[in-house]
């Protein structure tokens, strides 16, 4: 899963372009000049994407800024009047000055506190630990579980390009096409008008149709249609721990299939400087289920025996698992900031860190929050 492709039109050389002596590579070493492409002629089985990768180590001042926030806190979600007026959520943000507003607003803080809200009703449980499930969890797991049966049913084509398997545009529109009789399965009677903000946020959960691609954003989306349903009283705190351990996970589990099955980009990956390339919530919770945990430490995601025993009950160690699984070569190399966390002395201080992290570079980015929805039931100041 590199991430340090060339933009088309660039006649840059690769990050690390080898030359008569290779100090990267311990020794004089002879190497032909890499292929150049002319301007008009891409490579063969060429495909743009979306944004070349920021493959760079991370900017002293971003470090910075994310020592310097505050850990964010938990907040109650304000449900909203049963005569309440939805309209469909548009894309708002452009620019550092909106990211700015949308940073100092009271709909930012109080979506951070329903992440934070979330992280803390899953702390000290096991996957597997008994919860509370309401029929509109249930219902919602169920509707996971059949957009999995529908990837299923729509096989990738065999093609020879590395990312983007066009079969994922069917499975998509399929998707599209039923996503609001899922909203109707548990919306009850007196919200059914609410389909025209939930649907939006729910379709832009899954990727993207036109770039196949899926990151943080599109991740975002989806904690934004739940906190969405917190809103509107549907779920509410007891059920909580049942949204991550149940809901959250088959979510999980739907992205891992679409991303292996329909060869999906990193949506804006940092290549090797970032967290991971499609995901971030999950880290975070799964550093919550660890914290005052007796036996495992950050420093254990190392242990193999940890990872295959443990991976099934805990989310961040199943992260790793999958991480290991589907990049090749030394863990510190390709995870050079996983490996880094893994020396943070305990849990508490991954998942604070993580929660500050996911603030400054996932909600304070243009890239990603360019694509965040308004409307609403998670409105413009």
């Amino acid at each position: 899963m590199e991430a340090d492709r060339t933009p088309h039109g660039s006649n840059e050389p690769p990050p690390h372009s080898h030359s008569a002596t290779c100090v990267n590579c311990g020794g004089a070493t002879s190497y032909p000049p890499p292929p150049s492409w002319s301007e008009t002629s891409p490579p063969p089985v060429y495909r743009p994407i979306r944004a070349p990768a920021i493959n760079l180590p991370p900017n002293h001042n971003v470090q910075q800024t994310i020592i310097m926030t505050p850990v964010p806190q938990a907040e109650k979600v304000p449900v909203v009047s049963p005569t309440y007026h939805f309209q469909t959520p548009t894309k708002i943000i452009h620019s550092d000055d909106d990211i700015r507003r949308f940073r100092d607003s009271a709909t930012s803080k109080n979506y951070l506190g329903f992440v934070v809200s979330l992280s803390e009703s899953i702390r000290g449980h096991k996957l597997s630990d008994p919860c509370h499930m309401s029929p509109v969890t249930t219902s919602v797991v169920n509707i996971l579980q059949t957009l999995t049966q529908f990837v299923e049913e729509i096989p990738p084509f065999p093609q020879s390009a590395r990312y983007g398997n066009l079969a994922y545009r069917d499975w998509h529109g399929r998707m599209t096409e039923n996503a609001d009789s899922f909203m109707l399965q548990f919306l009850p009677p007196d919200l059914n008008s609410a389909t025209v903000e939930l649907t939006p946020y729910f379709t832009d959960s899954f990727g993207n149709l036109s770039r196949i691609d899926y990151g943080t954003g599109h991740e975002t989306n989806f904690a934004a249609w739940l906190y969405c349903l917190a809103r509107l009283g549907i779920i509410n705190e007891e059920d909580y721990q049942a949204v991550v351990s149940r809901v959250f996970v088959k979510y999980l589990e739907l992205m891992r299939k679409l991303q292996l099955v329909y060869s999906l980009e990193p949506a804006g990956s940092h290549g090797v400087w970032g967290l991971d390339d499609y995901h971030f919530l999950p880290f975070i919770f799964g550093a919550s289920q660890l914290i005052d945990h007796k036996y495992m430490k950050p420093k254990s995601i190392h242990n193999e025996d940890i990872l295959e025993n443990f991976a099934k009950e805990y989310m961040y160690l199943q992260c790793i698992a999958f991480v290991k699984k589907v990049k090749k070569g030394l863990f510190a190399e390709h995870s050079p900031m996983l490996d880094d966390i893994s020396g943070v002395p305990n849990w508490k201080k991954v998942n604070s860190g993580l929660l500050k992290m996911y603030k400054v570079e996932v909600m304070e980015k243009v890239p990603i929050m360019q694509h965040f929805l308004f409307g609403s039931l998670i409105n413009w100041e």
